[in-house]
């Protein structure tokens, strides 16, 4: 799918699916808090095992807002 038709579909989504769009608050939250955290010089091991722990939610996030869009282009449009 090229990149215009996926950000078409993603903003479809916004307007029309409430659960993409919980997905991709919860998905935006991630990422301020990672870039909060990686903005430090240095991290400490409780910290580096945080980066890794918000790095798999954001990436479960982002599988599941990929399968439904892939759910989305699947259906007939009406």
């Amino acid at each position: 799918m090229d990149r215009i038709a996926q950000e078409e579909t993603k903003a479809h989504l916004m307007q029309t699916n409430e659960e993409f769009r919980q997905l991709a608050g919860e998905h935006s939250q991630l990422s301020r808090q990672l870039e909060e955290l990686m903005s430090r010089a240095h991290l400490s091991d409780q910290q580096h095992v945080e980066e890794v722990r918000l790095k798999k939610l954001k990436l479960r996030l982002k599988d599941q807002m990929e399968a439904i869009m892939s759910q989305s282009r699947a259906q007939p449009v009406a």
